[in-house]
């Protein structure tokens, strides 16, 4: 991919978006469909399975975009960067000065640089350079901070350097705003797999948390003693993040709890269907739901808790179908907002991300303001 010039023959820059290979049509349609909601007006390159998205735009609107198109609004792009160049790096020898003169090169639109991160897409053949990235890392570190392009130690409100190795030789190197990008590299937060949970499907729930719970609110919102119910909890993936929490979990499923969870105390076992079960009393502070059902189904049963105030917040999965995935998922989230906004009783927030740990699914957070 190297540097694109439009009919009038001014180079393009743009918007690098990174997103779950098999899922770059959705990342594309979404981001033009966002950017025309802001007045911005240009094309997708995408390809199958590479995990990632070029929206194509002018320089200026690409930072534009970058910095008051909240990341956070954007389902299926992780994380995302303003291109300011595509280049072949040589073979061997030093990788490190074209780089460096690159960003000096811009070094009056960046000023001084916040963070570097060196990374790579989120496929097979862009991961078997990973080892190296992390050794290029340290020199090019080193090298911008004796040209004095990075700040000695990471600096929170200043554009972060992004350096995409796409392969050994190909790289895009970018920037992304302090206050408008994902905390991880490539935008996937590093999550370790409990050697006690249940099932994998734990890491959906604790990457949920990271994603739409702040990490100065975690102790407020996550906090030991709160209520929660898990609806289609079996056999506990999602129960074993809430008790690790601290929280009493009251677990609604036909299907057998796992032993060590049922140990701990914390857990109350219903063996009853989660779209028929209610609560007792108003006093849950979270709803988890990952049943496999009609995401619309699910959709509706999420928001009567909320309406019926059931739940303060509330995380769920929808499953997704097999084509226009994105205008599926922007049709389920329209009819929830409109449900709150027509039948609720103050402000809420709505956000949904295809997280790492998701497949074929995006995962929603709920809760009243």
């Amino acid at each position: 991919m190297g540097e694109f010039i439009d009919g009038s023959g001014k180079s393009m820059s743009g918007l690098w978006l990174f997103c779950r290979a098999g899922f770059e049509s959705d990342c594309a349609a979404e981001i033009q469909d966002k950017a025309s909601q802001l007045g911005v007006y240009g094309y997708c390159q995408a390809k199958a399975g590479e995990a990632f998205v070029v929206f194509r735009c002018q320089a200026e609107e690409a930072e534009h975009l970058a910095s008051k198109l909240p990341l956070k609004e954007l389902i299926f792009t992780r994380q995302w960067l303003v291109i300011l160049a595509e280049m072949d790096l040589p073979a061997e020898g030093d990788r490190v000065s074209p780089i460096l003169t690159c960003v000096a090169e811009n070094q009056q639109r960046l000023g001084l640089l916040g963070e570097l991160t060196v990374t790579t897409p989120d496929t097979n053949e862009a991961k078997s350079v990973a080892g190296f990235t992390k050794k290029f890392t340290v020199p090019l570190r080193q090298a911008l901070r004796g040209a004095s392009l990075l700040s000695q130690k990471p600096l929170a409100k200043r554009p972060s350097l992004q350096v995409v190795f796409i392969n050994k030789v190909r790289v895009v190197v970018g920037f992304s705003f302090s206050f408008n990008q994902a905390p991880w590299a490539g935008g996937i937060p590093r999550l370790r797999m409990p050697g006690d949970a249940p099932s994998r499907s734990t890491l959906k729930l604790d990457e949920a948390f990271s994603v739409f719970v702040a990490k100065e609110e975690h102790e407020q919102r996550l906090q030991s003693g709160l209520r929660a119910v898990d609806l289609g909890a079996a056999p506990g993936g999602w129960t074993y993040q809430l008790v690790r929490r601290g929280m009493m979990v009251t677990a609604v499923d036909n299907g057998p709890m796992a032993e060590s969870l049922m140990d701990t105390g914390q857990v109350s076992h219903v063996r009853e269907d989660g779209f028929r079960y209610l609560p007792k009393k108003r006093n849950v502070h979270w709803l988890v739901c990952d049943m496999v059902e009609k995401p619309a189904r699910v959709g509706e049963l999420m928001t009567e808790w909320l309406l019926q105030d059931y739940c303060k917040e509330a995380i769920f999965n929808l499953k997704l179908p097999m084509k226009q995935r994105y205008l599926a998922v922007n049709e389920y989230l329209q009819h929830i907002k409109e449900q709150l906004q027509n039948e609720g009783h103050g402000r809420f927030e709505l956000q949904a991300k295809q997280l790492y740990h998701d497949r074929e699914e995006v995962t929603v957070h709920a809760r009243w303001l």
